[in-house]
């Protein structure tokens, strides 16, 4: 996924020198083809993220297109006052890209883990969330962005957990994606960035009829596919590396409660903070994202399995 964004850069870069990358002396060796290919349009701003947003809107206020990179724990979590008041509300057209979102810095501790930007991101007018599975769904969501012309959040998680589709995607924001599809299913499971893979392989292993639908763009999210599922289904698993409160999970609660009541079981984080340090593998079982105690929870829930 991490080449994938790479090359989307790199390609953004070339066809438009108005794109400008700026980043909070984070990824290195990620921007190595960019600063290669388009020299003249890489700002390292330093550990300085607040600053690094208001620059940033003052650059596209100049007509410049910039992309704005960190770690998820700090964009948009640690900028969050700055993408409020100094890009959305005048819809600024920047793109913020969160890398490492959940517990992929697993080893750094609560600090640089982040559960909540999806929360923190959905709330403010104006700025779109987008949460890729995979490096096709990456690309789309990119492109999408620089497309948009508006405030959009990126985030990135887990990068390696392989590919969700088998060829590359066209799809529109607010679109879910179905990744799994059967005859007759009566429940259906919706994920987003690196727990659709879980969501897929829980499916499977389930060895029922069971649709299962990737949401890569969070805010928007088209209303009607959602009601047609909730519609469709007589239970929901929501699947995200993310708190609980205010993510995908909270979402599709909230657009089921006001068109079609339905089950529904969260498959996230819990309202608590990381308490170890470890392998990305470690925390996930930490906070019960694990694929064996997710699947426990999943098969307790459905009625009939």
């Amino acid at each position: 996924m991490r080449q994938a964004l790479s090359d989307v850069l790199v390609e953004l870069g070339k066809k438009d020198p108005k794109v400008l990358l700026l980043t909070g002396d984070h990824g290195y060796a990620l921007f190595d083809d960019f600063r290669r290919e388009c020299p003249n349009q890489y700002i390292n701003v330093g550990i300085a993220e607040q600053n690094m947003v208001g620059m940033a809107a003052g650059l596209a206020r100049s007509g410049f297109r910039p992309i704005v990179y960190g770690l998820s724990a700090f964009v948009p979590i640690r900028v969050l006052e700055q993408i409020k008041l100094d890009v959305a509300h005048d819809h600024l057209p920047i793109i913020f890209i969160g890398d490492g979102a959940g517990f992929v810095y697993s080893h750094l501790g609560t600090s640089h883990q982040s559960t909540e930007d999806i929360a923190c991101s959905r709330v403010i007018p104006n700025l779109s969330v987008y949460s890729p599975a995979d490096r096709f769904e990456l690309t789309q969501c990119l492109m999408a962005a620089y497309q948009e012309k508006s405030p959009v959040y990126l985030r990135i998680g887990k990068a390696d957990r392989g590919d969700v589709h088998q060829l590359p995607i066209d799809t529109k924001p607010g679109k879910l994606i179905k990744v799994r599809e059967t005859r007759k299913s009566k429940y259906s499971f919706i994920a987003t960035g690196s727990m659709v893979v879980t969501a897929i392989d829980v499916a499977d292993k389930l060895n029922i009829d069971i649709d299962v639908w990737s949401a890569p763009f969070i805010k928007p999210i088209e209303r009607l596919t959602v009601e047609e599922i909730c519609h469709n289904s007589e239970a929901i698993v929501v699947f995200e590396e993310h708190s609980k409160y205010g993510g995908l999970g909270s979402l599709i609660s909230e657009i089921s409660s006001s068109s079609y009541p339905i089950k529904i079981l969260q498959i996230a984080v819990n309202d608590c903070f990381s308490q170890k340090c470890g392998t990305y593998e470690y925390l996930l079982k930490e906070h019960g994202l694990d694929f064996e105690v997710v699947y426990k929870k999943v098969h307790n829930f459905l009625p009939s399995v």
